[in-house]
């Protein structure tokens, strides 16, 4: 018996963009697998983004939530309930390659390839560049090299978690793949609860896959297909929204994984050493215009931290 699929897509004002994706999947070969269901959950949109996507001819369910739910919580919605043999986590700003759905469960069908329980593949922009989009679990180290700056002034002694340095042109395994397109057995998501929903948005995914690595499953990235990405298209909309809540996930991500004093230690530098440092960035290379709403996404980060809604308390420290 063939495999089957589902597809969750989380939509929050994706324009054209989720229907050029949903087309993309309508045109993707099915070789090898069913195409059980394509869930839609919208979070709350105000655009038209949910406008003529019956007509598409897909297996669709679509399921809109009054206000915004988080990317977490949404794609455990829209997950729930699932039989599928895998599930796809896939952004609504994608695109895929006709192969790119079979090729990637092919290989996971393969019993050779039993240990691996994540698939990402390659992800190109309108250029056709390739996206370096793995990443290793992040160590304290990391999260100070980003937050100081020093992954950008001196990548040789402050390497970044980012795999920047490989050219992501073959296949390979890795800590993390992109949660832009993200295959995963659904048993193993299931095993693991699903996605932590106490990341609203950000590192949701590398939570995920770290989790998945401690209970023995492996992370293969693919780069013999690929999906276009536009990256943060989406998310460029709310530029403070999306410095608070990548903040606020890594501050989390470093409370659920590392020690108490390393944990607080990294609070501080992300609460009193990032700012500067951001900020001088912003002047040193001409875009002092953005330094509105790295204000503003560090006010609303204070005020989490001030009234107990932080990332401290969401961890249960």
């Amino acid at each position: 018996m063939n495999p089957d699929l589902d597809i969750v897509i989380v939509n929050w004002n994706a324009g054209v963009q989720l229907r050029d994706c949903l087309v993309s999947i309508a045109g993707a070969s099915r070789a090898g697998f069913t195409l059980k269901r394509v869930v839609v959950v919208d979070n709350g949109s105000r655009d038209d983004s949910l406008s003529g996507l019956d007509a598409l001819g897909l297996p669709l369910t679509v399921l809109v939530n009054a206000s915004n739910r988080g990317f977490g919580a949404a794609s455990n919605q829209g997950a729930a309930g699932s039989t599928a043999s895998y599930l796809l986590f896939l952004n609504p700003d994608t695109r895929l390659a006709p192969d790119a759905l079979s090729v990637a469960i092919a290989y996971l069908e393969d019993p050779a390839h039993a240990r691996f329980g994540l698939c990402g593949i390659q992800l190109v922009d309108a250029e056709g560049r390739v996206h370096r989009s793995c990443t290793l679990h992040p160590k304290p180290s990391h999260f100070v090299a980003k937050m100081t700056g020093l992954d950008r002034l001196a990548p040789d002694l402050f390497p970044s978690h980012v795999m920047s340095a490989w050219d992501h042109a073959e296949d390979r395994q890795v800590d993390h793949v992109m949660g832009a397109f993200l295959l995963i057995r659904t048993k193993v998501f299931a095993a693991l609860h699903g996605f932590d929903e106490r990341f609203f948005v950000y590192l949701e995914d590398l939570d995920l896959s770290l989790r998945a690595k401690q209970a023995g499953y492996l992370t293969i990235y693919l780069a013999r297909t690929r999906a276009y990405h536009r990256s943060g298209g989406v998310s460029e909309q709310a530029r403070a929204s999306r410095l608070y809540y990548s903040l606020h996930s890594r501050m989390l991500y470093g409370h659920k994984n590392f020690s108490r004093p390393v944990a607080w230690a990294l609070d501080a530098g992300t609460l009193f050493v990032e700012p500067v440092a951001r900020a001088v960035g912003l002047v040193v290379t001409g875009r002092p215009g953005e330094l509105g709403d790295t204000a503003a996404g560090y006010a609303r980060l204070f005020a989490s931290v001030l009234t107990g809604r932080g990332p401290v308390e969401s961890a249960g420290v």
